[in-house]
């Protein structure tokens, strides 16, 4: 849930908590959870969905991008408690990709060009990535094309 607010002060603290309940507290909790039986049960991996909002933040979306700058937090530390019990906990931080919703801005050359490859993700390129993470130790993946070298104007 990334809801895009005009300004910080028009952001009313019901929508800021909603954003961060559905992008921190709740894979908080659900991470905590199953984290804890992968430790009991001798090892396991978790692959938090993060966004290049928290390393790239815009400020029509700064809720979004501190809550999950702060999920990219709670993993490294959730890593170090349960590493040694077996239990990876990984981030995959995604950027613009294309699937059927994104189909409508797929061709926006101004959205393009705010990505270094000038293009979106490919589907695949994110699941092999997440394929990828489910067998490594703490890492934060990024996804996304990389960042532009200039912004648009």
């Amino acid at each position: 849930m990334s809801p895009v607010a005009p300004s910080s002060v028009e952001t009313t603290e019901a929508l800021f908590d909603k954003v961060v309940d559905v992008n921190l507290k709740g894979p908080f909790r659900l991470t905590a959870l199953v984290g804890s039986r992968m430790a009991a049960a001798g090892g396991g991996s978790i692959i938090n969905v993060s966004s290049v909002g928290a390393q790239r933040p815009s400020p029509w979306i700064a809720p979004y991008a501190a809550a999950k700058a702060d999920l990219n937090a709670m993993s490294t530390a959730l890593s170090q408690e349960w590493s040694r019990s077996g239990v990876r906990v990984n981030v995959l931080s995604q950027g613009p990709f294309l699937t059927d919703v994104s189909m409508l801005w797929a061709d926006d050359d101004r959205m393009k060009a705010r990505v270094g490859l000038g293009r979106f993700a490919e589907p695949e390129e994110v699941v092999s990535t997440a394929l990828y993470l489910a067998t490594a130790t703490f890492t934060n993946i990024t996804v996304d094309g990389g960042p532009a070298v200039h912004e648009p104007s």
